[in-house]
């Protein structure tokens, strides 16, 4: 142990990767929805429903904020803000019967999220960047966090449920033992203060048009992405492929089988490189279609089980690309841009996927081309790629 650098050590890298567990929590309380339809007074459906994609919006306002209170109070105390309002807003409506109050705690749970939410990222490049397979196998684990979070999530609401809807937001708990890894293991600098010859010498954070290529592109992967959440429970029961209870378990049995597949990005971009790209995207588009024409719950558990596999290897690859195009000492800037479109696509997909699409199984088409058509731009975006870089070889030699 001795000689290890801190960011070897196991208890820091689990502390370090920790904070993920929440980026993709805030919808996890869908499964409760139903039993808080006749709770809310005067409220309709739609309005109820809101409660699960209004965090979204939150989380775009605090990764616009973030950024200044970095540059005011560092990272580190950034992240611990985002940790204790999640904390806060996230258990508040176990107590809470008020509509009004209950959806300003569900929008401030996204705000807190969208305080570390781009750090959860930005961060590993920091400590990792100097070796291209470690950096590779951290953001494959960041993401293997996300999942482990919805994974734990859906396991625990299925019980809570069983109490009440305010007991479903007790998950939020889990919070506690995040802010308390974090505190005391993941050291980070603070923030130095500057004199002005030293502000005007410090580069501002830039983007150029590959980070707008990349962010343009997950606004519409995780827009269309978002429907496996919202409408495939309305698909299994127009199908009759099986029960809401029955697929609630599916989602968590899955959000576990899939953690594997983050964890070995690394292993898989050693072997594949850019061609996990076009790879990942082929096996998200097969999973989707076995999905939209499944005719029995087995089919549909396992083209869900494919989808989490393609996606567990594409998106980790859309964050490695961006940490390769950003430019210098703007990763920050360029996860942020990312994530507010990410989150932006989340928040609007419902009212974009019901606006032209009149029933879960033509949503569920509707994706199905649209991510066969991204496939076909991956695998030409790889062609042009890999003749460059034959091109560039063919010149030095």
């Amino acid at each position: 142990m001795k000689g290890k650098r801190t960011q070897d050590h196991l208890i820091f890298k689990i502390s370090l990767l920790s904070i993920s567990i929440f980026l993709m929590m805030a919808p996890a309380i869908s499964p409760a929805l139903p039993l808080m339809y006749h709770a809310f007074a005067g409220v309709d459906r739609a309005g109820v429903e809101t409660l699960a994609t209004i965090p979204n919006i939150g989380i775009v306002i605090g990764l616009l904020i973030s950024p200044f209170l970095i540059r005011f109070l560092g990272e580190k105390i950034t992240i611990l803000a985002g940790l204790i309002i999640t904390l806060l807003a996230g258990t508040f409506p176990m107590y809470a019967t008020a509509y009004s109050l209950i959806l300003a705690s569900r929008f401030l749970i996204g705000f807190g999220i969208g305080l570390f939410n781009s750090l959860a990222v930005s961060l590993i490049p920091q400590f990792y960047g100097d070796n291209e397979e470690k950096l590779a196998t951290m953001v494959g684990f960041q993401n293997v966090m996300g999942g482990l979070g919805a994974a734990i999530a859906s396991f625990l609401i299925s019980w809570l449920v069983t109490i009440s809807w305010h007991a479903a937001f007790a998950i939020y708990f889990l919070v506690i033992p995040v802010l308390i890894l974090f505190t005391l293991f993941v050291p980070l600098p603070k923030p130095k203060r500057l004199s002005n010859e030293q502000k005007h010498a410090k580069p501002k954070q830039t983007v150029n048009g590959k980070v707008i290529l990349i962010a343009v592109l997950m606004f519409f992967i995780f827009m269309f992405y978002m429907p496996v959440s919202f409408k495939l429970p309305a698909l299994v029961v127009q199908e009759k492929l099986g029960t809401i209870s029955e697929l609630s378990l599916l989602t968590g049995i899955l959000n576990l089988v899939n953690i594997p597949v983050g964890a070995s990005f690394g292993f898989f971009f050693k072997k594949l490189h850019d061609k996990i790209f076009p790879v990942g995207f082929s096996i998200v588009t097969i999973g989707m279609l076995l999905i939209t024409f499944a005719n029995n719950f087995a089919i549909l558990a396992l083209g869900n089980l494919i989808l989490g596999i393609g996606f567990g290897l594409a998106v980790p690859y859309m964050y490695n690309w961006l940490d390769w195009s950003a430019p210098e000492n703007s990763v920050n800037l360029a996860t942020t841009i990312v994530l507010v479109l990410v989150n932006v696509g989340c928040a609007i997909s419902p009212m974009f996927i019901n606006a032209i699409a009149p029933n879960a199984k033509m949503a569920f088409i509707l994706v199905s081309i649209f991510f066969a058509c991204f496939t076909a731009y991956a695998f030409i975006h790889y062609l042009r790629v890999h003749k460059k870089q034959v091109s560039a070889k063919t010149q030095k030699a």
